[in-house]
């Protein structure tokens, strides 16, 4: 089901490039058509290659998004490794252990020395 929709919107997202590709050719002919020089008409066909590469970056970005919803959809529903009800467990860094009671390592004491504390 989500691959059906993925490929739905896939679709749809390539329907709206062409469309701005096209729009993007339409504007360049008719900017060159009022140009009055040649870099009038060379500054219009930059403009169109600006939107056509701006065209296609949208369309890359929509399919990452796409694809992130189904990824998304299948995780959350238990097909994956962790699910939506179930967290990935958190890492432990520098070796430190997570104490679940409140235990302490060995040697490592909240109490000051007798020598050093006056109220002994």
């Amino acid at each position: 089901m989500q691959a059906a929709k993925e490929k739905l919107s896939n679709l749809a997202s390539s329907a709206k490039e062409h469309v701005n590709i096209y729009r993007a050719k339409v504007e360049e002919k008719l900017e060159r058509a009022r140009a009055r020089n040649k870099e009038e008409k060379k500054m219009a066909k930059e403009r169109r290659k600006v939107k056509e590469a701006s065209a296609k970056m949208e369309l890359h970005k929509a399919k990452a998004r796409h694809a992130e919803k189904k990824l998304g959809a299948k995780l959350s529903h238990g097909h994956g490794i962790f699910n939506y009800h179930h967290p990935p467990p958190a890492p432990l860094h520098n070796h430190q252990h997570q104490h679940q009671h409140g235990h302490q390592h060995l040697g490592t004491t909240n109490m000051i020395p007798a020598a050093s504390n006056p109220h002994v």
